[in-house]
Formats: structure tokens, sequence, C-alpha cells
């Protein structure tokens, strides 16, 4: 799950504040959301999934995106000009980093975007450790190769 501030909008001294959430899940299933905070409330504006969820998995996905979306909207006062610093999202380590850096990576081809792009931003590093990342998911397997070897 990655969680994102798009921008926010000051209007004397209210605060309005989007947000994008993603969620991978292990079969391939993805859930993109759009959320607003405003004030004290959060709303979610836009939810587009693959394949399409049924009401029961919508009524829930408000459970699945409370904690970091929460997180992400206390951070979010403090993430302007002259805010707090803003820290990369937790990812694991090793293989499992891999893995997931090759779902990013194919989802972004996919969608006809870019995929250094897309692994910069789930990840917060730059585009260079992003690309070494991207070299090894190549080489444990989970992307394929560059070019192929004569």
């Amino acid at each position: 799950m990655s969680v994102r501030q798009t921008w926010m909008v000051r209007e004397g001294g209210a605060t309005a504040a989007w947000f994008d959430v993603r969620l991978a899940f292990a079969d391939g299933a993805r859930v993109e959301a759009l959320a607003v905070l405003s004030g004290r409330d959060v709303r979610i504006e836009d939810v587009r999934a693959q394949p399409p969820m049924s009401l029961d998995d919508l009524a829930v996905l408000g459970e699945w995106l409370e904690n970091p979306l929460f997180q992400a909207c206390v951070e979010a006062p403090g993430g302007g000009p002259g805010g707090a610093r803003r820290a990369r999202p937790a990812w694991p380590r090793g293989t499992e980093v891999c893995r997931l850096v090759a779902q990013e990576y194919r989802a972004a081809r996919e969608e006809g975007g870019d995929p250094v792009l897309a692994v910069m931003r789930v990840t917060g590093h730059s585009r260079r450790k992003s690309l070494r990342l991207i070299g090894q998911a190549r080489d444990e397997g989970f992307l394929a190769p560059r070019r192929a070897r004569r």
C-alpha cells in the first residue's frame, strides 16, 4: 500500500489536502483511491479497482485505508513549505523489495506511464537508486532481462 499527498489548497484559514492511495494485493488485484482531508473530515472522492470490487469489499475499503491514510493525513499539515521533512515510506528488504519494485514497474508499463518514475514515487528514492532497484529485480528474475544475451 502507498499513500502520498498529491496537492494541498489553502483558502483563508481552511486547508484541503488530496491523497493518492494505492493498494496492491498478492493475487494481482489493485485498488486506487483519491482521498480528501478537509478540516477533520476525510472523504474518499474516487475509487478504481481492477478487477471491479463487490459492494461488500467497497464497504470494507474504509477499514483497509484507515490507518495508512490517517498517518499520511497527520503528516500533511507539517508537510508544506518550511514544514517537516518528508520521510520515505517503510519498505521491506531483500527479495520482497525486488518483487514489489517489479510489480510497480510492470503496472506503470501496462498503464503507459514511466516505470522508473513509478518506482521513484512508491519507494521515495532518487532516480539512480530506483534504477539500481529495478536492476536488482531483473537480476533476481522478477523482470525480463534488458537485452537478450548472445
